[in-house]
């Protein structure tokens, strides 16, 4: 080979050195980590069931997040998601307008926000003005602690941002088909940016009180490309009183 051949066959793979899986060069916030900053969204029905289900009235079907389309139920927390799916209409915590907990937040059907400096990353959404920090490279608070959205921590591994969650509440969903978890849960999240428009995310989810085993769950989202794109207000509370007026105020 020439010298001036080999000088240009170098010269390529210095420039796609730095290239994502789908061919592009990825974003880097000033620290060198990919940036993950914009409005992304989930586009799947994860939120109506995290199983791969049926359409019927009102309900898209849908193919299923999790890995081997199966929740490893303890045979007692089966039968409460059971319970909590033919009662879903009252008993489903979104139906009352209360946080989402985590991981429903990133499927709820609407965009959401990342915000990323090196020492915290915020994640802002759309469901109800719902703010969750993580705060990077820190322990967790010593519990036992219960928040809707529980604690988050977070690390680097290479190119993945690693989240970690725990001190949450017993009282959020997974999904509207009444799959739940206790105040033992623990989540871990991956989010690697495969390209400057997509972000493959992972959730591990442990919980020793209702699952006999860890599981995951995985989908891509989608940075959100439309003009002037920023959060709009969704009132959860407000929109569900002018659904849902009260009878005495009507006296």
């Amino acid at each position: 080979m020439s010298k001036a051949r080999a000088s240009i066959v170098a010269a390529a793979l210095v420039a796609i050195a730095p290239l994502g899986a789908a061919g592009q060069s990825l974003p880097r916030a000033s620290d060198g980590k990919p940036d993950l900053s914009g409005i992304w969204q989930a586009v799947n029905s994860a939120a109506w069931n995290i199983l791969p289900h049926s359409a019927e009235a009102g309900v898209p079907g849908g193919l299923g997040v999790v890995e081997g389309n199966e929740i490893p139920y303890t045979q007692a927390a089966a039968a409460r998601q059971r319970d909590n799916y033919a009662n879903r209409a009252k008993l489903d915590p979104e139906t009352q307008c209360f946080l989402p907990g985590v991981p429903r937040a990133t499927y709820m059907g609407l965009p959401f926000q990342i915000v990323q400096t090196p020492a915290q990353i915020t994640l802002l959404y759309e469901y109800d003005h719902t703010v969750r920090n993580v705060f990077m490279n820190s322990p967790h608070p010593r519990g036992p602690i219960q928040f809707w959205m529980g604690d988050s921590r977070g690390s680097w591994d290479g190119d993945t941002l690693v989240v970690d969650a725990v001190h949450f509440n017993d009282q959020t969903w997974f999904d509207r088909a009444g799959n739940h978890h206790s105040e033992a849960l623990h989540v871990i999240e991956r989010y690697t940016l495969i390209a400057r428009d997509h972000i493959n995310y992972e959730a591990t989810i442990e919980d020793p009180k209702v699952f006999t085993r860890q599981w995951k769950m995985s989908m891509p989202l989608y940075r959100r490309l439309d003009r002037d794109m920023r959060l709009l207000d969704y009132e959860c509370v407000a929109f569900n009183e002018a659904l849902h007026p009260d009878p005495a105020d009507a006296r």
